[in-house]
């Protein structure tokens, strides 16, 4: 059963992420209206990604995922390179907020992936065993 406070927290994570994944989605879009600037395909990516992986998170949570950790791991990481990519145009604000929201989902990403085992005890159906002899 999961207590009170690890709710509170999955709670948290999974707005932080959604949030995240709205802002770069909507920076996304505000990119491709300003001009060549800010048409860079790696940047423009690297949102793209960070918005897929926000939701596959809240998703993973959602579904007590024994792979949650694993992917709140590589969400953090990817909104962590988003942030420093949107941190180059610091003369943006809008960037400026992107990195912003990206900066406080990687940081509680990163809090949840340390703690997954905590949040989620699910046995798993499949065996270190039947695994090694495939």
């Amino acid at each position: 059963m999961i207590n009170e406070s690890i709710s509170t927290t999955m709670e948290a994570a999974k707005q932080i992420c959604i949030e995240c994944q709205t802002t770069c989605t909507d920076t996304l879009k505000y990119c491709k209206n300003q001009g060549s600037k800010y048409i860079d395909m790696a940047m423009m990516s690297m949102l793209r990604d960070c918005a897929e992986m926000c939701m596959m998170c809240v998703n993973m949570i959602d579904d007590g995922s024994e792979f949650m950790g694993n992917t709140c791991a590589l969400c953090a990481q990817i909104c962590d390179r988003t942030a420093m990519t949107c941190e180059q145009m610091s003369d943006d604000p809008t960037m400026m907020l992107c990195a912003a929201i990206c900066r406080q989902c990687a940081e509680s990403c990163h809090a949840m992936s340390l703690n997954a085992a905590a949040y989620f005890r699910r046995a798993s159906s499949v065996t270190e065993a039947a695994l090694l002899s495939r």
